[in-house]
């Protein structure tokens, strides 16, 4: 049997961040380096062979970038939830913003005309949803809650959690403790974490039914940490409140004078702060006047669209999914606006601009789609005679690649792109694109 020859560390220097935010070394083959900086020279010893790259181990930071910080959290490089914590936040905001300009150079082969300052806030504490593994561990006797490990499907261990808005972030150890004395520890695979102005929820996934001692458990967990817990014992639908009445879920937009009340495991943006900042800008990039007819595509609970009806004649909210919808019509009713309209379809069917609310006109688009972008919808645009649309975007790559179509296929103009820095500590990134039918502004 041939025997491993042990790795050997090498020396180099850093290049810059892929998109997992790991050091690139070059000069032979390339090697990913975890905790790396652009700028540094490290010394790393190669772990897992790739046919383009290696991944590999930093050993020592041999000489530090100026943009290099102490970690705030004792778990950063053992836990998947954050991978920049070591780079200054001014710095990451400027990596984040280089990638996007990136991305839309080498994809959609664009360039904005203006580039918009970037969107930031609270660095820390700012996470409002999230979902947290739970694994009860037999070598060590007890359950464990947090995010994963990095390349690792195993739960972190950890203390607390630096990103997680209060209280949750220093309720990892007390969940780890109360899943631990369940009789159905071993069937607790999932939290998910929904933090609102009126209430902190943890919905709780579990694959058999607890006992009335574990209800008790919770219970007490409940009333000592001032939460609310809910059981989740098949898919959504089956969420229900461990005692009734259900609590109800709320956030606020103060500038524009709406609440939004959403579900337990509706999707909300994690940044409160940043989610108001970031209404605010879409409204004022749009240019909307008393006669703005406003399309609203992938409109959710109506996050955007209740504020833009706020400026607008009308708007129209459309979503996939009708649980959003109908509590979309519902959020409209609650803050007395009587000027938007919400409708449910499936925005990925190509078939989509059939649908009655597609044969409108309207003076005014906005597009906030999922990760895989909103490409099926990209000939509608052109349709409805819109004279500006605002595309917000988590996903750089598809954002490239939909406003290549939209510039180079359908003749509209790139007027501006920015970020917004929703994910502090992590590479991840909100994107916003403003454009104009080609001629116009």
């Amino acid at each position: 049997m041939k025997r491993r020859e042990p790795a050997v560390a090498e020396t180099g220097r850093v290049d810059s961040l892929n998109h997992e935010g790991e050091g690139v070394v070059r000069g032979g083959k390339t090697a990913f380096v975890g905790g790396a900086l652009p700028g540094e020279t490290v010394s790393f010893v190669r772990r897992r062979h790739h046919r383009q790259h290696d991944e590999a181990e930093l050993v020592a930071v041999l000489e530090p970038a100026a943009e290099r910080v102490a970690p705030r959290c004792a778990h950063f490089g053992v836990c998947g939830g954050c991978a920049l914590q070591h780079l200054d936040s001014a710095a990451q905001l400027a990596i984040k913003q280089q990638q996007l300009r990136e991305s839309l150079e080498r994809v959609g082969r664009v360039a904005p005309r203006e580039w918009l300052a970037p969107l930031n806030g609270p660095q820390w504490q700012y996470r409002r949803r999230a979902r947290l593994g739970a694994r009860f561990v037999h070598a060590r006797g007890r359950s464990m809650v947090g995010f994963r490990e990095r390349f690792s499907s195993h739960v972190a261990e950890l203390e607390r959690c630096e990103v997680l808005a209060e209280p949750v972030g220093a309720l990892l150890a007390p969940l780890g403790a109360l899943f631990t004395a369940l009789t159905i520890r071993e069937r607790v695979p999932q939290v998910e974490v929904a933090i609102a102005e009126t209430a902190v929820v943890l919905v709780i996934r579990v694959l058999d039914a607890p006992t009335a001692a574990d209800e008790q458990l919770l219970l007490e967990f409940e009333r000592a940490h001032a939460v609310r817990i809910f059981l989740q014992p098949a898919g959504l639908a089956s969420v229900r409140p461990l005692r009734e009445p259900a609590v109800a879920l709320e956030y606020t937009l103060p500038q524009f004078a709406v609440r939004v009340r959403f579900e337990p495991s509706d999707f909300i943006q994690v940044n409160a702060e940043l989610n108001r900042a970031l209404v605010g800008r879409v409204v004022e990039l749009l240019q909307l006047d008393a006669q703005s007819r406003v399309l609203d595509l992938y409109c959710g609970l109506g996050n955007f669209t209740l504020p833009m009806a706020r400026r607008a004649a009308t708007v129209v909210g459309v979503e996939g999914e009708a649980s959003l919808v109908a509590r979309a019509r519902d959020n409209a009713a609650l803050n007395g606006i009587g000027n938007a309209e919400f409708f449910s379809a499936n925005l990925a069917d190509a078939e989509v601009g059939a649908a009655p609310w597609a044969g409108r006109e309207y003076t005014h688009v906005l597009l906030d789609p999922p990760r895989v972008g909103a490409r099926e919808v990209l000939p509608l645009l052109k349709r409805v005679g819109a004279r500006r649309l605002v595309y917000v975007s988590c996903h750089p790559g598809s954002l490239a690649r939909d406003l290549g179509i939209l510039v180079h296929e359908l003749g509209f103009e790139l007027l501006a792109a920015g970020v917004a820095d929703m994910f502090p500590q992590t590479t991840h990134v909100e994107s916003l694109a403003v454009l104009a039918p080609g001629g116009r502004r």
